[in-house]
């Protein structure tokens, strides 16, 4: 791999440009560039920022093309460090957008929901799961605005999983790996690594598998949907279905890229097998989801956790205490409010 900058070249017409994510520990988004015979072709674009617009277009400079070459857009998922300069990209090029339908159907309930319904909907949410008033307080207070990631373009093309993609010049497959979200997609470029390392091609990971980050596993929040979700389970699935892809790289949308995706799916099984058997030992008592988010393990000890990043810790508690319930370890106790959870 040669790098210019914030530019990369993977070898054989891949070449990723690390757009900044204003304001956010994990720095960048690895915007990957695909030569196709039609043109090239991104995987995500990154965070909806003029500075990080510029960067974009930059890159794609450095990379010997132009934004308005782009040929069309692949969306490992709908989060706006990955989805959010999709709209800017595809009115500089006419780009088609794809997606899995199950984020396309996210983005389409978020261009249609008020941002007041939303701070209604987390605010009942987090009282539900046991929230101080104090945490509380500023979400009754605040006055609904214009959220970043609630108004996202709305893709054009639907990403099928195991289906080749349609580029030209290029054997691209979709393996849909739901979990972080729920349409988040994977993409399997079945074609000979150009280093010649020992495996079966190259994966554009989008968030899935990271090399030395776990990702967010929360709730997927929607107004509208009363279904019992089991995200976790999802995404536990789908790390034992891509470490049997065994690529000969992965290609990260943050950090580095990195070989040994078995290895790595282990090492993120056996941390939420930990994570969950830790989770059991606390449910001796009755507990609410905010009480667990407070006893887990974090990058930082809670009292140093900013109250939005308690929010996704508390999501990502409940995701793992759903995960309970369902293997039949624990329960919520009847009646109780806020909710808590017992082992069984």
């Amino acid at each position: 791999m040669t790098s210019t900058g914030q530019v990369h070249d993977h070898g054989g017409g891949v070449r990723s440009i690390e757009v900044p994510i204003p304001d956010n520990p994990l720095g960048t988004t690895l915007v990957y560039v695909v030569d196709t015979d039609r043109g090239p072709v991104l995987v995500d674009t990154g965070w909806d920022d003029p500075a990080s617009w510029d960067t974009l277009v930059a890159g794609l400079d450095a990379c010997g093309t132009q934004v308005g070459e782009v040929h069309g857009v692949l969306i490992t998922h709908h989060h706006p460090d990955h989805h959010g300069l999709s709209g800017r990209v595809r009115e500089a090029s006419g780009a088609w957008l794809a997606m899995h339908a199950a984020d396309t159907a996210i983005v389409r309930r978020a261009r249609s929901t008020e941002p007041g319904r939303w701070l209604t909907y987390m605010t009942a949410k987090l009282a539900a799961a046991g929230a101080p008033e104090e945490h509380l307080a500023p979400l009754r207070a605040a006055r609904p605005r214009s959220v970043p990631g609630l108004a996202p373009a709305l893709p054009d093309r639907e990403i099928v999983p195991g289906e080749l993609l349609a580029l030209p010049g290029r054997r691209l497959r979709a393996i849909w790996t739901p979990g972080h979200t729920p349409g988040h997609v994977c993409l399997h470029l079945e074609e000979d690594h150009p280093a010649q390392l020992p495996g079966h091609g190259r994966l554009f990971s989008g968030d899935h598998l990271l090399p030395e980050i776990t990702p967010h596993i929360g709730l997927y929040e929607d107004p509208d949907d009363t279904t019992i979700a089991d995200p976790l389970g999802d995404y536990l699935d789908s790390l034992e279905r891509v470490g049997r892809l065994a690529p000969a790289e992965v290609l990260p949308a943050h950090q580095h890229t990195f070989t040994d995706a078995p290895g790595r799916v282990r090492e993120l099984l056996t941390h939420h097998e930990d994570r969950l058997t830790g989770l059991l030992a606390l449910l001796s008592e009755p507990l609410t989801a905010w009480q667990v988010a407070e006893r887990m393990e974090w990058n930082r000890p809670w009292a140093q956790i900013p109250f939005p990043s308690r929010n996704i810790a508390v999501s990502e508690a409940e995701a793992h205490l759903r995960r309970l319930v369902k293997l039949g370890q624990a329960e919520v106790v009847t009646g109780s409010e806020p909710v808590t959870y017992v082992a069984v």
